[in-house]
């Protein structure tokens, strides 16, 4: 139900956005540090939505394969604390818990 309300979430601002850009055609300045150029600003809007979709987007996955990550390395701890001792760690543990005689 969830990923239903992110997918129709995402089509509600993809739509307001491209009515926006529409409405906007006009041309403006951009400057780029040393550059100035003529765009439409259909175009610059359109194109920062884009880039800001890919910017989340990548951090999202970044953020997805560290938690993997460490679901994976949680599981790992799980099973080992749940192995039973062995013969050889059980022979260790009391020769080094032996009392002095």
């Amino acid at each position: 139900m969830k990923m239903q309300w992110i997918l129709i979430s995402a089509l509600v601002f993809a739509l307001i956005t491209a009515v926006f850009a529409v409405v906007n055609v006009e041309p403006v300045q951009v400057n780029f540090m040393f550059v100035t150029t003529s765009t439409p600003l259909i175009l610059v809007i359109l194109t920062s939505t884009l880039l800001g979709g890919l910017i989340v987007g990548l951090f999202g996955m970044v953020r997805q394969y560290k938690l993997q990550r460490k679901v994976k390395q949680l599981e790992k701890q799980l099973h080992e604390a749940q192995l039973p001792p062995t013969a050889s760690t059980s022979v260790s543990d009391l020769e080094k818990n032996e009392p002095s005689v």
